[in-house]
């Protein structure tokens, strides 16, 4: 919460000293254009009858482990390019209802790469609006969410081409809570800000030979993931009807997840068990970007998002590009 405050202040100045060239007047909700930050999803729905379609490219950077700054001039880079799209349909106004599709493909750097591009795990989502905001009002827009993924993407016996592997396996479900309000700074200009929470949870998933959870040829057993608490919270800046500037700030805590089976030992063949704990993980990242809108109903995004800080994960930067379409 320390750094939402630090990023409030801060984006207030950046709004105090560019919007004084702007304008002095209170700026009209009409008159703000948004296409959303990179990471943290809306409270609001759609009007019933409209739909929304925005597809993401995006480029997870992943560096290899290193001990000094030669390791560090050396290390390997790998690149997770994927892609995916928010299809969504008002029901009713209050109600919206769609799918997730996801696509990858993997670089491996100096290791294997995937075989082409790889179909990734599907996901339904409904969102139920609770509240809306309206000017004056101390009330945000708030709805609830629930996502189910389905493991339709590639997760074991990926033989020779371990960088094939972009599902999970299992099924899983993640329920949120989202929230959106709107602030006027004293320059006049809009500032959008989003608090969501979400907790997803999975099933297990039936595993044999290579796979996304680090087994090999001969493994037969299940993975358990652990479950997922995220916290996501936004500031949109509106600089102008066309221009906005978009920051994310992101926690995720990882409950550890558990691989049970059996492992061919390498030099008899013989079944050993195999039993690991993986481990509780945390991770805190930021997604700066900048929109640009050319109407209410179109809008462009490029940013990046970085996972800088956390325990027993790996810093990745993500840069990403999206257009949001309504209907």
């Amino acid at each position: 919460m320390q750094a939402a405050l630090f990023g409030l202040i801060a984006t207030a100045s950046i709004g105090d000293a560019v919007g004084s060239e702007i304008s002095s007047v209170k700026q009209s909700l009409d008159d703000a254009w948004w296409t959303g930050p990179i990471v943290t999803p809306g409270a609001g729905t759609l009007p019933q009858g409209h739909a929304l379609i925005e597809p993401y490219l995006f480029d997870v950077v992943r560096y290899g482990r290193f001990n000094n700054e030669a390791d560090r001039q050396s290390a390997d880079r790998t690149h997770s390019y994927g892609s995916l799209t928010y299809m969504l349909y008002g029901l009713t106004d209050r109600f919206t209802i769609g799918a997730i599709p996801t696509f990858g493909y993997n670089d491996a750097g100096n290791g294997l790469d995937s075989s082409g591009v790889q179909f990734g795990d599907f996901t339904i989502q409904g969102q139920y609006r609770l509240s809306q905001f309206r000017e004056g009002s101390r009330t945000p827009t708030s709805s609830i969410v629930i996502q189910q993924s389905f493991p339709t993407g590639k997760y074991d016996q990926l033989g020779n081409h371990p960088g094939d592997g972009f599902g999970a396996g299992a099924y899983t479900t993640m329920m949120g809570l989202y929230s959106q309000y709107y602030f006027w700074m004293p320059n006049g200009r809009i500032l959008r800000t989003r608090f969501n929470l979400t907790y997803a949870f999975s099933g297990d998933a039936d595993i044999e030979d290579v796979s996304v959870y680090g087994t090999g040829e001969g493994f037969r057993g299940e993975a358990s993931p652990g479950d997922v608490f995220s916290v996501y919270s936004s500031l949109e800046y509106s600089i102008t009807s066309n221009w906005v500037f978009a920051m994310d700030l992101i926690y995720q805590h990882d409950a550890s997840t558990g691989l049970h089976g059996t492992q061919p030992d390498p030099i008899t063949g013989s079944p050993q068990a195999v039993d690991e704990d993986f481990g509780t993980a945390w991770r805190l990242g930021v997604a700066p970007a900048i929109e640009y809108n050319w109407n209410s109903r179109v809008g462009l995004i490029v940013g990046a998002r970085w996972f800088f800080a956390g325990r027993n994960t790996g810093a990745t930067i993500t840069p990403a590009i999206a257009i949001n379409m309504v209907y």
